[in-house]
């Protein structure tokens, strides 16, 4: 058992970073029904339980919404997150860059950075690319496990679909144009020949916000060996995901230890430097979702760790597999600070 002085002395040491977390979905909605200050009521005290400071927020737009719609949704999630930075300022704040994390760290408030998952809000019209620059996005999720103008998403299951293909012409001139803005690319999601069309399209540090280890879970939705070295190759960082479907082949094996088995994988495959913590907590979200959808499942997914408060008990496990203090604030944080930086 780790004293429990010595964990909270490590949160306050690392700068703790969630490089996904499907928050302005929720948020979105529940202002819409006329609540307010919503992330400081319902998130904020498990944030503040758990140690986080950096949220990387994904604006995801359901598939009922594209195309038509998936514009409105998007920019409806980022006034909400701007209406909420506005009704709590002491305690919440939008970061653009890793010098606005260190400044929220410092300010003792939660700091929110921007990413789209799924270009489906800029549609085929990059001019939009620029305007949610402007906005505060800082990180591209080029798709979500669907088709859109950029490339093929990689889906959870296999489905009935034609020929898979990579980038289009419309996605390569995505990318060069979000890296010349300074927006980072995130290949999560994204199918395997969409992925190395990326390797050589990208010249700067791309990520994997919330992926895991595909000789651990067998899943599309993961990466291979060859796909995590050629991430780390450029530089880049791979968020670990919290979510059961991607961490094990069955739900008995879904768990804490095994969520750190992929940590293990990606550390002794690639390095300390190349890891980090993509939770994309979903238990919270399923209260959206149709008791038909969820039957119609063939697993319904939950998370390993519950809540962003318990951070400190992955801490504590990650010590117990023998990680230094230093090598736990890379992975807590440091490594995707060093990205956004």
């Amino acid at each position: 058992m780790i004293d429990h002085s010595y964990l909270e002395s490590i949160k306050k040491k690392a700068l703790i970073i969630d490089a996904h977390f499907d928050l302005l979905m929720d948020v979105s909605i529940q202002r819409e029904r006329g609540r307010k200050q919503v992330i400081e009521t319902d998130y904020l005290p498990r944030f503040e339980q758990g140690g986080v400071n950096i949220i990387i927020v994904a604006i995801f737009i359901d598939s009922s919404f594209v195309p038509q719609m998936a514009l409105q949704k998007a920019l409806n999630q980022v006034a909400a997150l701007y209406e909420e930075v506005r009704e709590s300022p002491d305690k919440l704040m939008i970061c653009k860059d890793g010098e606005d994390m260190i400044l929220a760290q410092k300010r003792g408030k939660i700091g929110f950075l921007l990413s789209l998952e799924g270009v489906e809000p800029i549609g085929n019209d990059l001019s939009l690319l620029t305007i949610f620059y402007e906005l505060g996005v800082r990180n591209v999720g080029l798709v979500w496990s669907r088709r859109n103008a950029v490339g093929d998403g990689s889906h959870f299951n296999p489905v009935p679909e034609g020929k898979k293909g990579g980038i289009t012409d419309f996605g390569v001139q995505l990318i060069k144009a979000s890296e010349k803005l300074g927006m980072t690319i995130d290949v999560t999601h994204l199918n395997d020949e969409g992925f190395w069309d990326v390797m050589e399209i990208s010249k700067k540090p791309i990520i994997a916000s919330h992926s895991n280890s595909r000789v651990l879970a067998n899943t599309m939705r993961n990466l291979t060996d060859e796909q995590m070295k050629a991430i780390a190759s450029k530089g880049g960082v791979i968020g670990v995901n919290a979510v059961s479907i991607i961490i094990s082949n069955d739900d008995e094996n879904s768990n804490l230890e095994k969520y750190i088995d992929h940590i293990d994988h990606i550390v002794q495959l690639v390095g300390i430097d190349h890891v980090g913590l993509g939770l994309d907590l979903c238990d919270e979200f399923f209260k959206y979702v149709s008791a038909e959808d969820i039957a119609s499942m063939p697993r319904k997914p939950f998370d390993v760790i519950k809540g962003h408060e318990s951070i400190p008990k992955l801490i504590e496990g990650l010590l117990n597999r023998g990680y230094s203090e230093d090598e736990l604030v890379k992975i807590l944080g440091t490594n995707f600070l060093t990205i956004f930086k």
